[in-house]
């Protein structure tokens, strides 16, 4: 009879729960630490609140958004530095609103680059005295009306030329959407990032629809909570739309 040559392996050592407590912190806090780095500087999710830029956006499109290139943020702070890319006319972009600093970000369309000059007239928008073609807007493109500017600030005066690091963006719904045409340029220092794909659509309109305003948490979980029970109200179809 051969005897058994197997040799047991030797066992692991058992921690202690108060080892154990501590490499489960310590491992979570890393995983933290790489979400917030990601969500600082390559890309962040935002949701349509508003109509301005249908019917490229619409009010419960839920976006993510790239940083990478324009933008780096510490995740939970006003602080951001702008990077080495700049946007392109007709790109859409996601920035700090310079006439209400502190409110909620705001999706427009750059459609004036620094150093040009911008006119409005015959319900179209004039670059440099050229007609600029856009087929993504909804209704005809018309000046601010006079006594609209906000804080206090002289009407915006056209042909304007935009300052240098400064880009005049519009929404796509040009006559609900409070833009360039209002407060003026968007400062260069204000941009995030670019929205790159629609990850998810909900269509609140009839049950709630005010859910996607800042500060709706309660609508805002009724409206996820539907969409499971009445997957109907998900717009399937923009789903996964890059742009």
């Amino acid at each position: 009879m051969k005897a058994d040559r197997q040799k047991k392996k030797p066992s692991e050592p058992v921690l202690p729960v108060g080892k154990r407590i501590q490499s489960e912190i310590i491992a979570w806090f890393w995983v933290i630490l790489v979400l917030l780095l990601l969500n600082g500087t390559v890309g962040q999710a935002r949701v349509i609140p508003s109509g301005s830029m249908e019917n490229t956006l619409l009010i419960g499109d839920h976006l993510i958004m790239s940083r990478l290139g324009y933008d780096a943020g510490v995740p939970f702070t006003d602080w951001h530095l702008a990077l080495w890319r700049d946007p392109k006319r007709q790109q859409m972009v996601i920035f700090k609103p310079p006439a209400a600093p502190g409110e909620t970000d705001l999706i427009k369309r750059v459609i004036g680059l620094p150093g040009e000059t911008l006119d409005i007239h015959d319900g179209a928008v004039w670059i440099n005295g050229k007609m600029l073609e856009e087929n993504y807007t909804t209704g005809p493109t018309e000046p601010a009306p006079p006594g609209f500017a906000p804080n206090g600030q002289a009407d915006l005066k056209l042909p304007y030329t935009v300052p240098e690091n400064c880009y005049f963006v519009m929404g796509d719904n040009r006559a609900h959407s409070f833009d360039s045409r209002f407060w003026g340029c968007m400062p260069r220092k204000n941009l995030i990032g670019t929205p790159v794909v629609i990850y998810m659509s909900i269509d609140t309109s009839v049950t709630a629809p005010d859910a996607w305003e800042p500060g709706q948490f309660g609508e805002r979980f009724l409206a996820y909570a539907n969409a499971i029970i009445h997957p109907g109200t998900v717009r399937w179809k923009r789903l996964f739309h890059v742009f």
